[in-house]
């Protein structure tokens, strides 16, 4: 019984900061809350509020403190969240905003879509964690919105992609920009940077953004875009959760294609690959006075990607395996001739992966793709022989992620930690990084999982935001992303593959390579101010965190700001 009345009053104490009071309201009891404190916490209730939208028992505060990186328990040192708000409408997270503002020291709050952080980006310890789940069970069309005239859609920040994805199709739409795995929140990605294959074309998912809806770390409610509030804007995309929280997003929309031939050509070295990489993104840069350096292959793929094979025994892997479990890129002649061509290459192969979409209205025919199929077989430079294909659906295509997650929680092998590690690296040492990481660290590794390397353009990006790529100083246009997606699958694999992660970073910072991470961990704001943002853009940063959030009420799990900026 004694417990019980605990966390009711606890559940009180919460409401009395939720309701729609006048943020000078007087809140002088401590957090977080402990049995001791209950008394005081109990002579500031008011109105009850939203009393049903908010727990603090434990199954739920331990399952809102965890990820997809399933790596707390080896950082060590993290306190869960006190409590978890389930808000029915936007309103409900602004009222607990500005409810922590009102306190004497206010109490952290974070907003979580998926959580598929790895590190612990949207733990909320000690505070209040925002299951956004929650603002969509009314309905996911409720939250979902398509203008067929206007060419948009309007989506809660708490969809996900996937359904972005089917009520676009359904209108003959489609986004242009994705991720790689769809199954993600829309103010989830857009708060990072969203890239894919589609990237070098399109732009990440930040930069096909119209509108945004945001609630401040003040709790203000605010409709910006470029052309409304355009700093508040630019601060949350790319944000890390620092500025605000997304409520809504209006996405830009294209005419839908039906399907894409998806295509893998296999290489030897890393150079051959990304020369290949580099000419097939080249769409409108000018090089040597002609436009489009690319040649004769330039911009004819609608995706590029690359992928790792590190001789494990698995040419599939979970996140490339065409969604058919009946069809494969490759049969079992293909995999023998493939692990041999690695055998002879020394353990190391590269797949370019590649797709061009066609089926929309004024777009290319299957016999347009036929043709450049043709051409990219003359022009590219794998290994002949070595070149494989298959015609998916459009939607197939864009969710195949999906299937190979499923195959792995029947194995149980989904949820288990995840020490990945995301790089942005200057077009200048790609070669040097191949190098030493995919010949060296991780030759040695038997650890499985994806490792990917695409290139990116980089006046698709836009500075004006708060994501960080490479520097520019070499005035490159080209730089690369690395994804190193291992799991720790056996015991002790996670301290080995973190060692691993530390070598790679080390092997950078001996080498004098200016890489920068996606889905960026760091131990403290040091280390970002060194090692991320850099003299040049930590004060436009620390500007906008004192206007939007100045308390640092907001995403404290990223380890940016622990107390308010100076």
């Amino acid at each position: 019984m004694k417990q019980q009345q605990v966390r009711m009053a606890v559940l009180l104490m919460l409401n009395c900061f939720v309701k729609d009071t006048p943020a000078t309201a007087s809140l002088q009891a401590p957090w977080p809350p402990s049995s001791s404190s209950i008394a005081a916490f109990l002579d500031e209730l008011g109105d009850l509020g939203i009393a049903p939208l908010i727990r603090a028992d434990p199954e739920a505060t331990v399952r809102a403190s965890g990820d997809f990186g399933n790596l707390s328990a080896v950082a060590g040192g993290v306190s869960p969240a006190a409590a978890v708000l389930y808000p029915s409408r936007p309103a409900d997270v602004a009222a607990l905003l500005r409810a922590s503002c009102a306190r004497p020291v206010p109490f952290p709050v974070s907003a979580r879509g998926c959580g598929h952080s790895v590190r612990g980006q949207a733990s909320a310890p000690d505070g209040v964690v925002v299951e956004m789940a929650s603002l969509g069970r009314r309905g996911a069309g409720a939250r979902l919105a398509v203008s067929v005239d206007g060419r948009y859609i309007d989506a809660g920040g708490e969809q996900l992609w996937a359904d972005v994805l089917r009520a676009s199709l359904a209108h003959g739409l489609t986004p242009v920009s994705w991720t790689d795995y769809l199954h993600l929140t829309v103010g989830g990605t857009l708060s990072n940077a969203g890239i894919s294959g589609q990237a070098f074309r399109h732009g990440p998912q930040i930069s096909n953004v119209l509108e945004l809806d945001v609630i401040t770390g003040v709790g203000e409610m605010v409709t910006c875009s470029k052309e409304k509030v355009p700093d508040l804007f630019d601060a949350v995309l790319g944000g890390l959760g620092q500025f605000g929280i997304i409520t809504r997003a209006r996405i830009p929309l294209a005419p839908a294609p039906a399907r894409a031939r998806w295509v893998r050509f296999v290489y030897t070295t890393a150079a051959a690959l990304t020369a290949d990489q580099e000419r097939l993104i080249d769409v409108d840069r000018r090089r040597g006075g002609e436009v489009g350096g690319g040649g004769a292959v330039g911009g004819l793929m609608d995706y590029v990607e690359g992928s790792v094979y590190l001789n494990q025994g698995l040419v599939e892997n979970w996140r490339t395996q065409p969604s058919s479990s009946s069809s494969s890129f490759f049969s079992n002649a293909d995999e023998a001739r493939v692990a041999a061509l690695a055998e002879e290459a020394g353990g190391v192969l590269y797949f370019l992966e590649g797709a061009i979409y066609y089926g929309a209205a004024g777009g290319p025919s299957a016999a347009d793709v036929d043709k450049r199929m043709d051409v990219l077989r003359g022009e590219l430079r794998y290994e002949r022989g070595f070149a494989f294909a298959q015609d998916v659906t459009y939607a197939g295509f864009l969710d195949r992620v999906r299937d190979g997650e499923l195959k792995l929680r029947r194995a149980g092998l989904w949820d288990v930690p995840h020490p990945w590690l995301n790089l942005f690296l200057p077009r200048s040492a790609v070669l040097r990084f191949a190098d030493a990481v995919f010949h060296g660290v991780l030759r040695r590794s038997a650890a499985m999982g994806p490792v990917l390397i695409y290139p990116m353009n980089r006046n698709k990006w836009d500075s004006e935001m708060s994501a960080v790529i490479t520097d520019d100083d070499d005035g490159d246009e080209v730089f690369y992303t690395v994804g190193i997606l291992r799991s720790a699958a056996a015991a002790g694999d996670v301290g080995r593959l973190e060692e691993q992660n530390a070598q790679i970073l080390g092997f950078c910072e001996e080498a004098g390579i200016a890489c920068k991470q996606y889905l960026p961990y760091y131990s403290g704001q040091a280390e970002w101010v060194e090692r991320h943002f850099g003299a040049k853009l930590w004060p436009r940063f620390v500007q906008r965190k004192s206007k939007y959030d100045p308390h640092a009420i907001l995403s404290r799990g990223q380890r940016i700001f622990t107390s308010p900026p100076a």
